[in-house]
């Protein structure tokens, strides 16, 4: 099974239902990154992201 991404948070997931609780899933996307500290990262802050996990740069 391909991984989807969330349309809403842009995090990166194995089945349809987001953790965000969000079902618009696409498999259209492009990039990742790895927030492992979301407190204490720079691009976490800037990507609105406040979980750690794998996270998608551009969803279409």
């Amino acid at each position: 099974m391909s991984e989807r991404v969330c349309r809403e948070c842009h995090r990166v997931v194995e089945g349809s239902v987001c953790i965000c609780g969000s079902t618009s899933t696409s498999t259209d996307w492009a990039g990742y990154v790895i927030i492992i500290d979301p407190e204490r990262s720079e691009t976490a802050k800037k990507m609105n992201v406040n979980r750690a996990g794998k996270y998608a740069l551009k969803v279409r």
